[in-house]
């Protein structure tokens, strides 16, 4: 993007706006910095500026433009004028309310603002407004033109482009570090955080996955690149690196796992691509507790997708995923116990029940990612009566015990296990990872099993069935149990439960309730 000349903006005789900047009461001299060789009383009432729709801002990159200035201020409020001094690379920005600003500076305390990827510092002004002559028809173009567009009108041509960047709906994604597939719907989840997904195209570029996002306003776009630019989706991976399209409209043709139109749910699939199935989409945009805050820990929908991913990458050193579970029921908990509840969350490889804290385990997961799931899903979780602690684990493996040594059942490996219900690509499985609830799914359900039958199979695992419903074909169901420590026991004990005729029942958490 161009920047717009050299702005320095005249200033008018008679006001205090020329002395300002070497008085030291004014609030314009630098922070502590380690530049500033203020006194310390200085330091404080500079930090101590009441709020002011004026504000100050330090630390510009040499090339900054004006526009990438007010594209700041932009998500917050009306921009009333910009002062910006080139030789300092200072600028000051006039908003069009107090709240505006004052917005703005709580905003930015949290997200640290960033203009061609350097950090730059906002402070409140000493000064109330900015006093700057209209010679500079540039600036005031600029201003109009931003106006304009805030108010619903169009810019002139000249400065149609300057204002793209900062004033597009469209945002161009390219994700780092693909160390795991990101679909769409993942994209859509964390995205939508910041206001309404219109649109999104996913394509690979230069052996690059890449999208464009379409929001519905231009603000929610710029929101979402100022929170996200250099963020991970996943742990140490997948960094978003996000920039304005030139687009300011995208044209999607079909609605599949590459490109969709949350605007026009009618459109075909084409080219033979599969349409996501309509409830899976709304269990993903459903999804909204998570993704993650600071992006982790993960989320259910995203980590469904890094799961997907993992087939390959299973055997991969260099990625830990093991956990250390403590305060467990020593009475009662087994390898077997801990291998059913944890592979809700993932693959479980090995489980070891410590020898001389019978309380404690380390349970090894295929991967760091559905460690960390299984992690945010369980810590603080009921199982047995006590409230297990989940953290991750420094070491990189779980050992067997040497051959020949007996240690009582305590370790257990389930590597080949015909249990694991994410070994598939693409299984639905991925698509139904939920936090432990009262409610049960039940599916592989025998046709001659019926509604009492399996309200006393549950109620013998020493809970209280409180409610039951059969799906259409009788295949499925979900059952209601009375608490969730309830349902996290019936989901350890009938899990794989034999219904006879080699039929094996199967039992995860579901997001519904009856």
């Amino acid at each position: 993007m161009d920047s717009i000349g050299d702005v320095a903006v005249g200033v008018k005789r008679g006001s205090d706006e020329l002395s300002m900047y070497n008085n030291p009461n004014s609030g314009m001299s630098s922070l502590s910095d380690g530049t500033s060789n203020g006194s310390e009383s200085k330091k404080q009432r500079v930090e101590e500026a009441p709020p002011s729709r004026v504000l100050h801002i330090r630390k510009l990159p040499n090339e900054a433009s004006e526009t990438e200035v007010i594209a700041l201020g932009l998500p917050f409020g009306k921009v009333t004028n910009i002062l910006t001094l080139k030789g300092k690379n200072q600028a000051f920005l006039e908003m069009g309310t107090e709240e505006a600003a004052i917005t703005m500076v709580n905003y930015y305390t949290t997200v640290t603002p960033h203009i061609r990827n350097v950090p730059v510092f906002i402070q409140y002004s000493n000064h109330k407004e900015l006093k700057t002559d209209a010679g500079n028809q540039r600036t005031q173009a600029v201003l109009q033109a931003v106006s304009a567009v805030q108010s619903g009108g169009s810019p002139s041509s000249d400065i149609q482009e300057v204002l793209a960047a900062a004033l597009s709906p469209v945002l161009r994604i390219i994700i780092d570090n693909m160390f795991y597939p990101v679909t769409l719907d993942v994209l859509q989840q964390i995205f939508s955080k910041f206001g309404t997904v219109m649109k999104i195209i996913t394509f690979t570029k230069n052996n690059q996955f890449q999208a464009l996002l379409q929001f519905s306003d231009p603000v929610n776009a710029q929101q979402a690149k100022l929170a996200l630019d250099g963020q991970n989706i996943y742990n140490s991976c997948c960094t978003l690196r996000i920039d304005f399209s030139k687009l300011v409209n995208l044209n999607v043709k079909y609605n599949n796992d590459k490109s969709r139109d949350y605007t026009r749910p009618d459109l075909p699939a084409g080219d033979g691509q599969p349409s996501l199935d309509p409830a899976v989409a709304a269990a993903f945009s459903k999804d909204s507790n998570s993704l993650l805050g600071a992006l982790t820990p993960l989320s259910a929908a995203a980590a469904a997708a890094a799961a997907a991913g993992r087939v390959a990458l299973a055997g991969q050193a260099g990625s830990s995923g093991v956990l250390l579970v403590s305060n467990l029921n020593q009475e009662m908990v087994t390898p077997q116990s801990l291998f059913t509840l944890f592979g809700v969350y993932g693959d479980v490889q090995r489980v070891k029940i410590l020898y001389n804290k019978k309380d404690s385990a380390l349970i090894q997961m295929s991967d760091a990612n559905q460690a960390q799931l299984a992690m945010s899903h369980l810590n603080g979780q009921k199982m047995y009566g006590k409230i297990i602690r989940v953290t991750l684990s420094k070491h990189q493996t779980v050992a067997l015990p040497r051959d020949g040594l007996d240690d009582q059942g305590l370790t257990k490996d389930y590597a080949n296990s015909p249990l694991h219900r994410f070994k598939k690509p693409g299984s639905k499985n991925f698509q139904n990872i939920f936090p432990p609830s009262a409610t049960l799914h039940l599916s592989n359900i025998p046709q001659d099993v019926g509604e009492d039958d399996l309200r006393l199979l549950f109620s013998n695992s020493g809970g209280t069935v409180k409610a039951f419903k059969f799906f259409q074909d009788h295949k499925m169901a979900l059952i209601q149990m009375s608490t969730v420590e309830e349902a996290i026991q019936a989901l350890i004990d009938l899990h794989n439960y034999s219904m006879g005729g080699n039929q094996h029942l199967r039992v995860s958490f579901s997001k519904s309730t009856i």
